[in-house]
């Protein structure tokens, strides 16, 4: 079983747990609480503290600040966490916060996430599954990012909004509503503009289910009705297809956001 590799100018708090086969290269500073699980790598000038696991075989590249104070006014010391899942990739200069005492004490990145360079994950955020972030992604506090979500250049996701599982959302948005799984937006401020369709064929998504989440896209966001009569319409009429009940079930939560809808207010699948 191999033993962490420490470089001699690497300062590790006495308190950190190291995994076996950890590498902390030069100039890396660990802070007495933190957590690294096994084959984590700290390329060199990392500096990492607070309440943070590191997951296994996760990666972080030099300048990354991670596991600091959250950039929060009513953040006041207490023991928040930031838990970061395996296999990761987190690219130079991003800079990832831990929770508050106002948003549940913890902000998580699930496994196999790629986070490009100067990207930032702030308080509370959760972030799911294989997600990637371009480089100067802004996630904003309180947000909820599903599984397999792609986030182009330059965006910036305000707080509290949700982003459903299998979005992309454009290089340079501005997003400030919540966008619905399997959905695409893009612009200043964005707005829904059809179905990541490019992404559910590259997961091998079902043919046939994907013809039927493009039908009830369609009647979701057409003109008739309301927007609840028009889900509640789509709930009953595809009601054994997974992938129209997961957009009907993100519409019908509570949130603090509101849905983001084509901006003709017409669909455009």
């Amino acid at each position: 079983m191999s033993l962490a590799i420490v470089h001699p100018t690497a300062l590790v708090g006495a308190g950190a747990q190291l995994g076996q086969g950890v590498k902390i290269g030069p100039y890396c500073i660990v802070g007495d609480r933190v957590v690294l699980h096994d084959n984590v790598e700290l390329v060199s000038h990392v500096s990492i503290d607070g309440n943070t696991v590191v997951g296994a075989g996760t990666r972080i590249y030099p300048f990354a600040s991670v596991g600091h104070e959250p950039q929060d006014l009513k953040y006041h010391g207490e023991a928040s966490r930031l838990e970061i899942g395996e296999r990761c990739v987190i690219r130079e200069s991003v800079t990832i916060n831990p929770g508050t005492e106002g948003g549940g004490m913890l902000t998580k990145i699930g496994n196999e996430c790629l986070i490009m360079a100067s990207a930032h994950v702030a308080h509370d955020a959760i972030i799911g599954n294989n997600v990637i972030m371009a480089n100067y992604v802004g996630i904003a506090g309180h947000c909820q990012i599903g599984d397999n979500v792609i986030f182009g250049g330059t965006c910036v996701i305000h707080q509290f909004t949700r982003i459903g599982a299998h979005a992309f959302i454009g290089a340079q948005s501005m997003v400030d509503g919540d966008i619905i799984p399997y959905g695409m937006a893009v612009g200043n401020r964005a707005s829904l503009t059809g179905l990541n369709l490019v992404g559910l064929k590259r997961r091998k998504f079902d043919r046939e289910a994907i013809h039927r989440l493009r039908a009830a896209y369609r009647q979701i966001f057409s003109n008739e009705g309301t927007l609840r009569e028009r889900v509640e319409d789509a709930a009953d009429l595809f009601k054994e297809d997974a992938l129209v009940q997961d957009v009907v079930a993100f519409i019908m939560a509570a949130s603090d956001r509101p849905i983001l809808t084509p901006r003709n207010g017409q669909s455009s699948e």
